[in-house]
């Protein structure tokens, strides 16, 4: 079980430390796993002066899976856009084929009042968003910034291929049938040509899967209904653009984001797993992060990548032992609960491991 493990920007060092405490634990327990770690974003550009080096392109493509931490920094926005921590993770999303985004947005029932939302509207909240990732308006070209008629003029092309949204659309099937047999397809079909035939495709697909109910959602309204009545969805399936906002979106109806997950897979369940948040410079250094996000998303890789279905439970059961205790980090800190740094959580988890 080869992990290559990148660390990233800002809190990633601090938060990826902890999901590797929890690793050399099952380790310990008789899993062969083996972590070696390379630079990616700003560390990398630092390092390398590019945010996706060699090294780290090798590591990554030799690994069974990669464990991230984040990317990015203020430090970085002036650096022409091809250097900057962002586009190290396009680029091994690109390179690696991940184009399937997993993530969920569960809400922890110790949780509940930490959601800006009423505890009725998304108390048992458990949505899996699916967002297609290597393709739409981030990647298609042409792109650019040039000067038409004496002034300045940006364009981006949002552009997919049938099979890229049928590739897609099975993986949110697939999802589907191990949950609730409910898939929520979201466009832009009323605008957006691109996205009919989005809808086109998932309504072609639906037939394959009998069992599994198919609904359709512009985006505007997925986003309204989010707020108004999270619930009622089980799998989202969207585009690039419409999953990225979307799925930021679910996660805080959750309360905080440095609780979710997420998996980038490629055809073969080969895959990145990194918290759903970014790299917080503000806090960075602090010891004040919280790490469960990225010990969930290293127990999304044992049961994704690897098949170790009891080892991920273990880890999310040790996660629910942990918040049941009333320890929190101060993002989902609340009157009454135990507030305790990152370290302090990653020895919680462990001990309840």
């Amino acid at each position: 079980m080869k992990i290559a493990v990148l660390p990233g920007d800002g809190i990633g060092p601090e938060i990826i430390e902890q999901a590797k405490r929890v690793l050399d634990a099952l380790r310990s327990d008789g899993l062969p796993i083996e972590m070696e770690e390379a630079p990616l974003g700003g560390a990398a550009y630092d390092q390398y002066g590019q945010p996706y080096p060699e090294v780290t392109q090798k590591l990554a493509r030799e690994a069974d899976a990669i464990l991230l931490g984040a990317v990015g920094g203020p430090q970085y926005d002036t650096l022409d856009r091809p250097l900057r921590p962002e586009r190290g993770l396009l680029a091994i999303r690109k390179d690696l084929n991940l184009f399937a985004n997993l993530r969920p947005a569960i809400l922890y029932p110790e949780l509940a009042n930490a959601s800006t939302l009423k505890p009725e509207v998304v108390a048992g909240l458990d949505i899996l968003i699916v967002r297609e990732l290597t393709g739409d308006i981030y990647f298609g070209q042409p792109r650019g910034v040039e000067v038409r008629d004496g002034e300045r003029f940006g364009f981006n092309t949002m552009h997919y291929t049938e099979s890229e949204i049928r590739r897609i659309g099975r993986v949110a099937f697939e999802a589907a049938m191990k949950r609730n047999k409910r898939v929520c397809s979201v466009d832009k079909m009323n605008v957006l040509e691109t996205t009919q035939l989005w809808r086109d495709v998932m309504t072609e697909l639906a037939p394959e899967y009998p069992e599994v109910e198919l609904t359709h959602m512009l985006v505007d309204n997925a986003a309204m209904q989010l707020v108004k009545a999270p619930k009622q969805f089980d799998v989202m399936v969207t585009g690039n653009m419409f999953g990225d906002i979307l799925s930021d979106e679910a996660s805080m109806l959750t309360g905080s984001i440095g609780m979710l997950p997420s998996a980038s897979l490629d055809a073969n369940n080969k895959g990145l797993y990194e918290p759903s948040h970014g790299s917080a410079p503000d806090i960075a250094g602090k010891g004040v992060a919280n790490p469960l996000a990225t010990i969930l998303s290293a127990a999304m890789m044992l049961r994704y990548t690897f098949n170790q279905e009891q080892a991920a439970q273990r880890v999310e059961n040790a996660v629910k032992a942990v918040l049941a205790q009333g320890l929190r980090t101060g993002d989902i800190y609340e009157p009454g609960t135990k507030r305790v740094g990152t370290r302090e959580m990653g020895d919680a988890v462990l001990a309840a491991l």
